[in-house]
């Protein structure tokens, strides 16, 4: 009895040990950013504004956190958001809302949808910041890896 008790505790300090030796799947942090400007509006305008986007995905829990910083645009900002699935030079609605303040920097965090993360990934969204004399977009800027 006493070697099927030690057998039974070997083989299971083994499994536990072959466990520990397996890499779990995990989750890949990918990095993102944008150049805004007047000049990638569709259609441009002669706004002097310029911007800059970071931002990190995480491909496990689908959630997109980012930073965006702005100036010489001509007024306040009035809605700023993520826009797709377009490439550049086209235009598409809102996919991804901005909640909260958007004063620079405008901080925030999202969860994707599949198809969100899939049109991120692949190069077709772009984040827009609207201001009153530019109700379409002030700057605007592709996001890439």
């Amino acid at each position: 009895m006493n070697t099927t008790l030690f057998r039974s505790g070997l083989a299971g300090l083994a499994a536990v040990v072959l466990m520990i030796g397996v890499p779990a799947a995990h989750a890949e942090t990918q990095m993102y950013k944008s150049a805004l400007s007047a000049a990638a509006e569709v259609p441009t305008n002669d706004s002097k504004g310029t911007g800059a986007l970071t931002a990190t995905y995480d491909t496990a829990t689908k959630k997109l956190a980012y930073s965006v910083t702005y100036a010489n645009l001509t007024g306040p900002v009035t809605a700023a958001h993520f826009h797709g699935p377009a490439a550049a030079g086209a235009n598409a609605g809102v996919v991804v809302p901005v909640n909260g303040a958007l004063a620079s920097p405008i901080k925030g965090d999202a969860t994707l949808t599949d198809a969100q993360a899939a049109d991120l990934q692949a190069g077709k969204l772009y984040f827009n910041i609207h201001t009153a004399a530019n109700k379409g977009g002030e700057i605007r800027g592709q996001v890439a890896k």
